[in-house]
């Protein structure tokens, strides 16, 4: 007999949120961040742990909003680990969750798999690579090493230990991709992908590739992540959103190309995602967003 299902719930983190965004209507209680050490810095971005516990009788579906980073993803479960590489996506993941949920999760810096494992960014995009099938021989304990440790604190330790084994000296071509990430995900001063490439005297299409190996997203598809998070924050700052009037500040030809876009990369329209936010929220913010 399948478990009740219980209402759907958010998970939302954008770039300088702490554990979660305002958004989020997961338990801030169950989530507990990690600092990063300053040598892995250009690696990782964010070290998060989880711990939540259903009755038996329970389910929940959480809906994972899309933030176009990389993951590692450490599950722990019966007495094992699972680890696994998560490639950049511009669709939200529905998760079911039940029982016992515990584990970590690692958000990379873009170019961080080529770094670190060598494998092009768009290699992984949207997929999930078991540890094994990507770590070097030398670092495929790691999983055993997680199910020994006594405590979250310990196994992130682990962790951040091998990853930083495994980072290789960087490329010299991430700065620029770091500052085309930015140029293009601007909310003021707006630039074309030609003008960006003039501007870094590259073509459209080594642009394009550069976006390839080191993000995995085309930067049309970045963009589009990054005005529908400028658009989330702009909802935090307001009360009453008018629709219309934050489609075009946020840089959307009108209403409809705005509830589209939440459609394709939320699966909820504008609308809804608000609603869901303020009706089940467990975490609280000023603004528009509880």
């Amino acid at each position: 007999m399948t478990a009740p299902r219980m209402p759907e719930r958010l998970f939302v983190r954008l770039p300088d949120d702490p554990s979660c965004a305002p958004e989020t209507t997961v338990p801030a209680s169950t989530l507990t961040a990690f600092a990063v050490p300053a040598a892995l810095r250009s690696a990782v971005v964010h070290v998060m742990a989880y711990e939540e516990r259903f009755t038996p009788d329970r389910e929940v579906v959480e809906r994972v909003l899309p933030d176009g980073a990389s993951r590692l993803l450490i599950g722990l479960h019966g007495g094992a680990a699972s680890i696994h590489v998560a490639g950049a996506r511009a669709t939200p993941v529905l998760l079911t969750m039940s029982g016992h949920m515990h584990g970590l999760s690692i958000t990379l810096n873009p170019g961080a798999t080529l770094g670190l494992f060598g494998v092009p960014a768009n290699e992984l995009c949207a997929l999930t690579v078991p540890w094994h099938d990507i770590a070097p021989p030398a670092q495929r304990d790691l999983p055993e090493l997680v199910v020994a440790a006594a405590d979250d604190a310990t196994r992130v330790r682990h962790v951040l230990r091998s990853l930083q084994a495994l980072q290789r000296p960087q490329d010299p071509a991430r700065r620029l991709v770091e500052h085309a990430a930015r140029r293009l995900g601007a909310q003021k001063d707006r630039v074309s992908l030609r003008a960006l490439a003039a501007e870094l005297n590259l073509s459209e299409r080594r642009v394009q590739q550069l976006f390839a190996s080191h993000i995995g997203l085309a930067p049309s598809v970045w963009r589009r992540l990054q005005r529908l998070h400028g658009t989330l924050r702009l909802l935090r700052t307001t009360k009453a959103p008018q629709w219309a009037e934050i489609a075009l500040c946020a840089g959307y030809y009108d209403q409809s190309h705005l509830i589209n876009e939440f459609r394709t990369l939320c699966g909820l329209t504008p609308q809804q995602l608000l609603q869901r936010a303020v009706s089940d929220s467990s975490n609280t913010s000023k603004g528009g967003i509880p």
